[in-house]
């Protein structure tokens, strides 16, 4: 499980695929291009593996997901989205003969089905606001699925009561027979998760407190015949990605065993109740993605750094790294081991790929349509040692080679703050490929507090926001700037969500960077706790304000945004619930105040991640003029 193993082996993958972007003589040059690229995600593989199902997502397409169905043997896909419309979700029935789905095509989204083998998509449900989700039963003829009542308030008309008993979805039973569906009781709880348990019980996660703003969920077990509920277990909060076992023995949990911010590890117990234990851990890194097709294994995508991997976890047994030439951003596992993959690295845009049970592999997909030619930054992945010895992993983009020396650079901060920079193309990779074509170095860090480390690494920024993490960025900037490839007086920062936040709080910190781009920051914690639409997050982190101002007052830039001085480009989105635009309108007025020269652009219809394509080419092209016109050689 080395991680420099990883990275040689990437030239394999010559063999793999002849129409991956190499290193041609185009390079992406426009915020069109840059954006144009198709990520794959969600893949199911039908039960006897001959069929795999997943969700294509481009900005081309507005960011809508499209489900494609592929017939692996023959290599022949089809569409199942029609233009303009969204599908999401597949799932198999049992039996493979049918694929259930989400899709808004006729108007709210529901519950459709078609046959495996093409053909009708039939709407099976009907709700007046929509599926949230669904889950097939084991004999294939039910499926149970969340949805609103359909005598509910709706969104937007009239007076907004805050935690309304009726803005919460139900537990629905659909017959495929006869498109009837029933509700289940619990009316009064909030319901996150459902999988079917057994043909009479479904294990739910769930909180009896849904207006408590904390994390208050539990596993419960609910009667399909009677409505009856059980408490199964209390899992570490938070935790997500409730699955049953084949067998239907036993389920698991993606949790903390060390109470951390973010759920990384596995919990396994008994469907029936009883204490949860942790699997075969997988020493020092995060459980990203699980799949269960055999009781005896669990196939699971860790998060190693940059790297994302895949790994067999068997009880009483050490984890089995599965050998595979990229980085994995999605995967599935057929009942006879054969994978399916997201591949991806920085010198390879994501397609799937198909590992056999031997440990052949073969490209399946071709995604990206119109990269031919087109030249992929030169990145280098390295560690230097922080402030205090900590060890700090970080990339590096630089222009071809014969572009000029000492080039201008961009620090770009990576959200979360427990999330990190991984080796292939998403839309901060796509940042800054667009930057270095046209000139600059473009720096990546991954700081105490990131995901993919181990836990006390994740934990480390625990109240320190702009602390330690901070002085992680400048540590390994000044390492960069030491070996005489940059220009140190054209230093540019920028970064959204907690990367947004952390370029606010660098331009109080320091003069040196010339240009900033702040994306749907935060600018004041405590306002921003007090306004965003899920806080439990910030509360590990920092508590509350009312009981701990001082930690909101000390991580917050708008306690020392008098000390700015560098010219700060502002982007979000009108709608952002998570970090609300109050915060971004926030950091524009002070920075007004003080003098600093400053810009805010912010997009009507869009949340924290604007969707819009026409939105992120426009994104993209004022962070590129922003840059030009402060880093720029005059």
């Amino acid at each position: 499980m080395n991680r420099k193993t990883m990275l040689h082996r990437t030239v394999a993958l010559a063999m793999l695929s002849a129409s991956a972007a190499g290193r041609c003589a185009v390079a992406v040059s426009t915020p069109a291009q840059a954006l144009s690229y198709v990520r794959a995600s969600d893949l199911r593989l039908s039960p006897d593996g001959s069929q795999l199902a997943y969700v294509a997502v481009s900005y081309n397409w507005d960011a809508k997901p499209h489900l494609r169905v592929l017939d692996i043997a023959a290599g022949t896909e089809r569409e199942l989205t029609p233009a303009g419309k969204s599908d999401r979700s597949p799932q198999w029935s049992p039996d493979g003969t049918t694929l259930a789905y989400l899709s808004n095509v006729g108007g709210k989204t529901q519950v459709y089905t078609t046959p495996s083998r093409g053909g009708t998509a039939t709407a099976l449900t009907a709700r007046k606001f929509g599926v949230d989700r669904f889950h097939w039963s084991p004999d294939g003829r039910t499926i149970a699925y969340l949805a609103r009542d359909d005598d509910a308030q709706p969104h937007g008309i009239g007076p907004q009561v805050a935690d309304r008993e009726d803005d919460l979805s139900r537990v629905w039973l659909v017959d495929l027979g006869s498109a009837a569906s029933r509700k289940l009781g619990v009316d009064r709880w909030r319901i996150d998760e459902l999988q079917w348990r057994d043909l009479t019980h479904l294990l739910l996660v769930a909180t009896e407190r849904p207006n408590v703003e904390e994390n208050t969920d539990a596993v419960y077990a609910l009667s399909t015949a009677t409505g009856a509920v059980e408490r199964v277990a209390a899992p570490p909060q938070p935790f997500d990605a409730l699955l049953v076992s084949p067998d239907a023995r036993t389920y698991l949990v993606r949790s903390t065993v060390a109470g951390g911010p973010s759920e990384r590890d596995l919990l396994v117990g008994s469907v029936r109740g009883g204490e949860l234990k942790a699997l075969t851990p997988v020493p020092d890194l995060a459980i990203a993605e699980v799949k269960w097709r055999d009781p005896s294994a669990v196939w699971a995508r860790v998060v190693d750094g940059f790297w994302n991997r895949i790994v067999r976890l068997a009880p009483g047994a050490a984890a089995a790294a599965i050998d595979l030439p990229l980085s994995v951003a999605s995967f599935d596992v057929a009942r006879d081991g054969e994978l399916v993959f997201v591949g991806e690295d920085f010198d390879h845009l994501p397609e799937i790929y198909l590992r056999t049970n031997v440990g052949r592999v073969r490209q399946l997909t071709h995604l990206q349509q119109g990269w031919d030619g087109v030249q992929l930054a030169m990145t280098t992945v390295f560690q230097t040692r922080s402030f205090d010895g900590t060890m700090i992993e970080a990339a590096l983009m630089k222009p071809a080679v014969g572009a000029v020396s000492r080039a201008p650079l961009v620090l770009l901060v990576h959200g979360g703050p427990s999330s990190n920079f991984t080796a292939g193309f998403s839309w901060e990779a796509a940042w800054a490929q667009m930057l270095v074509a046209h000139g600059y170095q473009v720096l990546m860090v991954n700081p105490r507090g990131s995901n993919g480390y181990s836990e006390a690494f994740l934990k480390a920024n625990r109240g320190d926001w702009g602390g330690g993490d901070y002085r992680d960025l400048i540590a390994v900037l000044d390492a960069v700037i030491a070996k005489g490839e940059v220009d140190p007086e054209r230093l540019g920062i920028g970064g959204w969500s907690y990367g947004g936040e952390m370029t606010a709080w660098a331009i109080t910190q320091t003069h040196r960077f010339k240009a900033a781009v702040a994306g749907a920051g935060v600018f004041d914690q405590q306002a921003e706790f007090e306004t965003e639409a899920h806080p439990d997050g910030d509360e590990w982190y920092f508590g509350t304000p009312w009981e701990h101002p001082d930690v909101f007052a000390r991580n917050s830039p708008a306690t020392y945004i008098r000390n700015a001085r560098t010219p700060t480009l502002i982007l979000d989105g009108e709608d952002d619930a998570s970090n609300p635009v109050g915060q971004s309108k926030g950091l524009y007025r002070a920075l007004k105040h003080f003098g600093v020269e400053t810009e805010m652009v912010l997009y009507p219809n869009e949340g924290h991640s604007p969707r819009l394509g026409s939105n992120n080419i426009d994104m993209f092209e004022r962070i590129l003029a922003w840059y030009d016109s402060h880093l720029q050689a005059k």
